[in-house]
């Protein structure tokens, strides 16, 4: 099977038996297993599908918003894959529009406001990001968008562009690269523990009910009501949000070429010596399109978080929409990848290891998309099958989802954009995603056209306006 091919596959539920997350190690005793109420309820106002960081804050919001909203998760509560990711919150402000990187620097600043507010602790840190630089030709790229943000007032001077070999030492990156853009902007977190925080506080609502352990088998139209049906009956509502990021072709099939199940790999690694110094930033790199992306957890031994590696086997995982195994290769290439790629010691120290230790190895879903922005919106009548005869309507499905792998500076505010939309919230306080991010037919046809980016490089060489 072609590329081609596995980039219109068909995502399946969630798998029963997933790998164990270091994310999870610490989960909420409140949310494990958690059903509100002992049965399902019959219907709500709203059904939100998910309940990771997009069905969390989508749930947030319609709850301020006065609506009843029944949220069903396949597994437990945020097991997919917010609970699975990098602990990067990084808004690409260089390599994207000036609209996406507002937004994305937006997202960013509110999540950083309410962790401060609610005492959020998640181990949020302030660390900015640095994106390593391989190849001449990376560097030119780099230099274009980096001189393009010039002309943005409020985007200048939020990435630069080094290139003097002690600098990038300064960095900690590896003699192999040839330059690095260094954006202040960017935080590390437990991603589990802040949308844990987000949906425990929901549930001290009147207006929330969370059913864990309820996957959701198929929607059906039925007059003016949305039926959600799972294999412990049906939930009646007017409105429905798909917060299924890489499954959302199984409830949408007309969407699986447009955000396709990518089965992505995370190792925690132990720290390589006992003189190695702690990161002071985030990383990424994109030799060969490896796609890998670093933190480091707190502490001067905190574990090294590293995740890619995935472009290293055939087919690169995409199509791969259950999320029990580890590739064995992606796991080796990822235990080897720093020692090129990072400077761990202190210079004059000697070599650095040439493979590290990994504490815990997961994998998860993303949701890639064929044109390399997130699908926010209601959902188009010719995406579903419906009944020309019966005028079937569309009316009442909104989808929050295809982060391409950047779901943490995004997904939050797309939520709630979309819960907005739901209310029909037309005022200045009205979240507004950008063009690039509205749902249409005419951006499925033109995505159509597209190939699929197979990485976060090709979303990154996708032309910005």
């Amino acid at each position: 099977m072609t590329l081609k091919d596995l980039s219109k596959t068909r995502a399946s539920l969630p798998s029963v038996h997933s790998t164990r997350s270091l994310w999870h190690s610490e989960p909420s005793a409140r949310l494990l297993g958690h059903r509100t109420t002992a049965e399902l309820p019959a219907e709500a106002d709203v059904v939100v599908v998910g309940s990771g960081i997009t069905g969390a804050f989508a749930a947030r919001e319609l709850v301020k918003g006065g609506k009843g909203v029944v949220m069903l998760e396949a597994r437990e509560a945020c097991w997919g894959a917010t609970g699975r990711n990098g602990g990067h919150c990084q808004p690409g402000v260089w390599n994207s529009s000036p609209s996406v990187a507002r937004f994305e620097l937006a997202t960013h600043d509110m999540l950083a406001k309410l962790v401060a507010e609610e005492g959020i602790a998640c181990d949020w840190d302030e660390v900015g990001g640095v994106h390593a630089l391989l190849t001449a030709a990376e560097l030119e790229a780099a230099r274009t968008q980096v001189r393009r943000l010039q002309g943005e007032a409020d985007l200048r001077g939020k990435a630069v562009l080094v290139e003097d070999r002690e600098e990038l030492r300064e960095l900690r990156v590896g003699e192999a690269m040839v330059g690095a853009v260094l954006q202040k902007v960017a935080a590390t977190c437990w991603p589990y523990k802040l949308v844990a925080a987000v949906l425990e506080s929901l549930l001290d609502t009147d207006g929330m009910n969370l059913q864990t352990g309820t996957p959701v088998l198929g929607l059906k139209r039925t007059g003016a009501s949305w039926i959600v049906q799972t294999d412990r009956g049906a939930v009646s509502a007017h409105d429905v949000v798909l917060a299924t990021n890489g499954y959302t072709s199984y409830l949408v099939p007309a969407m699986a070429d447009l955000i396709v199940p990518v089965q992505g790999q995370v190792c925690a690694l132990r720290p390589p010596a006992d003189d190695t110094e702690r990161l002071k930033h985030s990383h990424s790199w994109l030799p060969t399109a490896s796609d890998d992306y670093l933190m480091q957890r707190p502490g001067t031994k905190g574990l090294l978080i590293l995740g890619g590696e995935r472009c290293s086997v055939p087919g690169g995982r995409v199509g791969v929409s259950h999320d029990d195994d580890v590739d064995a290769v992606i796991g080796n290439r990822l235990r080897r990848a720093m020692a090129q790629a990072m400077k761990l010691r202190p210079r004059g120290s000697g070599p650095e290891k040439d493979v590290l230790d990994a504490e815990a190895e997961w994998s998860g879903v993303m949701g890639y998309s064929r044109d390399g922005h997130p699908w926010v919106g209601a959902v188009p009548r010719r995406f579903l099958l419906v009944d020309e005869e019966r005028n079937d309507s569309s009316a009442g499905l909104w989808i929050c989802a295809g982060y391409s792998g950047h779901g943490m500076p995004v997904a939050a505010r797309c939520a709630v954009a979309v819960a907005h939309m739901l209310l029909g919230m037309e005022t200045s306080a009205a979240v507004v995603v950008p063009d690039e991010f509205v749902v249409s037919e005419e951006r499925a046809e033109r995505a159509r056209a597209l190939a699929l980016p197979e990485s976060r490089v090709d979303v990154a060489r996708m032309p910005v306006s």
